[in-house]
């Protein structure tokens, strides 16, 4: 008699099959979330070797504690957490997130200028990912997943005096070179015309 393997039409049919241990719900967690969980590390670790095996770790470390999944909460926002404390575990390990900078508070203000701008988001990404490791680190728990400063000073061994200090210096970084990007791009036309027109 032929089997009909169930499809994971749900994530609570998925999650359980994964509780069960079966390699086929792994298989699929893998090609559903791989995409998106590794653009997660690539934000923590710039080089993509380096954001590609946090990633795999992640995975393990989903699949091994998946026991401990409530299903209270998005899987998907599981597994990402997870993928940021691998991403911090490498960086802890590799000590690439210190940065040597004057720890003094600093009041930020939660506004988002910086990112009122013509850069599409692919470019944005680009000029965080240049950012030092640290401002990079701060700038992402923050910004993008968002934690708090004592989360994040609690995550990183810091205080909350350097954790702000941290996301000031990567704001003001991220205007700077958006400002020198709008420029050039403003700047790019008549560069063209420029040259079209001394030849």
């Amino acid at each position: 008699m032929l089997r009909i393997l169930p499809f994971f039409t749900t994530d609570a049919q998925l999650i359980l099959s994964l509780k069960q241990g079966e390699s086929r719900a792994h298989k699929v967690v893998y090609e559903r979330y791989a995409g998106k969980m590794l653009a997660v590390c690539t934000r923590y670790c710039a080089n993509r070797a380096d954001a590609e095996e946090v990633m795999l770790d992640g995975f393990m470390r989903v699949f091994e504690k998946i026991g401990q999944f409530r299903e209270d909460g998005s899987f998907e926002g599981w597994i990402r957490r997870i993928m940021v404390t691998e991403s911090l575990m490498f960086l802890r390990k590799a000590k690439q997130w210190r940065q040597e900078i004057p720890l003094e508070d600093v009041v930020v203000e939660t506004d988002y200028e910086w990112a009122d701008t013509a850069v599409n988001e692919n470019d944005l990404l680009q000029l965080v990912n240049q950012l030092p490791n640290g401002y990079r680190t701060v700038f992402n728990l923050y910004a993008i997943e968002g934690y708090s400063h004592a989360e994040i000073a609690e995550m990183l061994s810091i205080s909350e005096g350097t954790s702000k200090s941290q996301l000031s210096r990567a704001r003001m970084l991220l205007k700077a070179n958006l400002t020198k990007m709008e420029q050039e791009f403003k700047s790019e036309p008549y560069e063209k015309t420029y040259r079209k027109n001394a030849n």
